[in-house]
């Protein structure tokens, strides 16, 4: 069996979701009908096909000891320029991303890889695509905003025609999680989105 292309995300739930893809493919972004909204937490990765029953197995030991948390969007960011990227920025519900995808790479688990830039948890909603249209990106969702209750995660395989779809789901089971309130405005998750906004001002700058 040859080699498979798979992510680990949280999506971005209805009708939220959607409106970001759409939104997406009006700003220019070719590659957002392939790309189901989300924040990230494993990002493209080849591994041997015959590795997806031990990963799935180790993905479903990751969300059964894990447990539901608050996740809030609002306004946008940018990579720029050190990636080509414009997102909605995740102001409540980073804490538990990041601890997240740090159980997801897990050194001594199948996924373990290192990441080309420090982790932070954000949606896309433009890349790769003129300084002018992801621009438009920014200005346009600058007062985006929207909340929901993270319960689980899901595994992605890229299609050799580019399209991510969906493996399985991943629901969360009962376990809790250190630090981070399940309730909304938890000063845990409001500290973690101000230093988000910081260090996103200071690339902007």
């Amino acid at each position: 069996m040859g080699t498979v292309t798979l992510g680990v995300s949280i999506a971005v739930p209805e009708p939220y979701g959607s409106q970001l893809q759409e939104l997406r493919t009006g700003f220019g972004d070719a590659a957002a009908h392939g790309i189901p909204t989300h924040v990230t937490l494993l990002p493209p990765t080849e591994v041997e096909g015959d590795r997806l029953a031990e990963i799935r197995a180790h993905l479903s030991e990751v969300a059964a000891a894990f447990g539901p948390f608050a996740m809030r969007l609002a306004g946008t960011g940018t990579f720029r320029p050190l990636s080509p990227v414009v997102f909605v920025q995740v102001v409540e519900g980073g804490t538990g991303c990041s601890r997240l995808q740090g159980l997801v790479r897990d050194p001594d688990g199948p996924l373990d890889r290192e990441l080309a830039f420090p982790y932070h948890p954000h949606v896309t909603v433009a890349h790769g695509i003129s300084e002018e249209a992801m621009d438009l990106a920014f200005t346009t969702l600058a007062e985006y905003a929207a909340q929901w209750i993270c319960t689980g995660f899901a595994l992605y395989e890229q299609g050799s025609d580019g399209v991510w779809r969906k493996l399985h789901e991943y629901p969360f089971g009962s376990g809790p999680v250190s630090g981070v309130p399940a309730q909304l405005g938890s000063p845990v998750d409001e500290a973690a989105g101000a230093a988000g906004a910081a260090e996103t001002a200071v690339r902007r700058s």
